[in-house]
């Protein structure tokens, strides 16, 4: 308060080109004698124990950013809340739309797409240059376990966690009169096209009687399916045991 008290009545100053070119300025120089004040370093590489330190930090500075924490209450995300975020977002977009100036677009020339060519294979060859030389490694049965034990166990605890948090669940979503009236538009398309398919098809058929050999020849075709659907059935639960099975090994083992 006694700052502003002090402070007397200024007038305005628009940011005329001859200040923008000297505040450019200053900041070059601000920039060159940075340069020239910083001395001669050494680079050290980044040692495996750098690396520990560095991990161990984060660990850390994550659990006393945790512990520091305090208990909050969650909110649901209201319509209202939805109406004010949507606002919100429409108001920035308007005003960052409005502090863009013009623009003058230019034409891609060969010119240009030349010399965007020649720093793509600049970039490119300078890359490879500071790659250091690999030494190729063969793919061994035993990686190839392991990376098969890997995938089972990502399958396993993806299954776990999807089964404990999404299995069961449903999504609500709001019944709006919009909704409806879509639903009911829906409704009614699909009436009119299963109308309009089967007066199409109408009389397109020809009426088969029913014999007894037909009967017979049915009930036969019945019972092969029953019978092959229930082997595949019992074999289908005897492959899912033994996978069960096998991921319990690959987790225990």
């Amino acid at each position: 308060v006694l700052y502003k008290e002090n402070i007397g009545k200024a007038t305005p100053t628009p940011v005329t080109p001859e200040m923008e070119r000297v505040k450019r300025n200053q900041e070059i120089i601000s920039s060159v004698l940075y340069k020239e004040n910083v001395g001669k370093v050494t680079p050290t590489p980044i040692t495996p124990e750098m690396e520990r330190v560095k991990r161990n930090q984060e660990i850390i500075s994550s659990v006393l950013y945790k512990e520091n924490v305090g208990q909050a209450t969650p909110t649901p995300v209201t319509p209202e809340m939805e109406r004010v975020r949507r606002n919100q977002e429409q108001i920035s977009s308007v005003a960052y739309r409005e502090g863009l100036g013009k623009a003058t677009p230019s034409p891609v020339t060969p010119e240009m797409e030349r010399v965007k060519r020649n720093q793509e294979q600049i970039s490119s060859v300078l890359y490879k240059e500071h790659m250091a030389k690999g030494t190729p490694t063969p793919l061994t049965p035993e990686m190839e376990r392991a990376k098969r034990n890997q995938e089972n166990i990502s399958s396993v605890l993806y299954s776990d966690s999807f089964r404990k948090q999404v299995q069961g669940k449903a999504a609500y979503v709001l019944d709006t009169p919009e909704m409806r009236r879509v639903r009911e538009t829906q409704k009614h398309i699909s009436t009119v096209k299963y109308h309009e398919d089967f007066e199409k098809s109408k009389g397109s058929f020809t009426p088969v009687v029913t014999d007894p050999i037909t009967e017979r020849v049915k009930k036969n075709m019945q019972d092969f399916s029953d019978i092959s659907y229930r082997g595949i059935q019992r074999r289908v639960v005897e492959m899912e045991r033994k996978r069960v099975d096998q991921d319990q090994e690959n987790l225990t083992g």
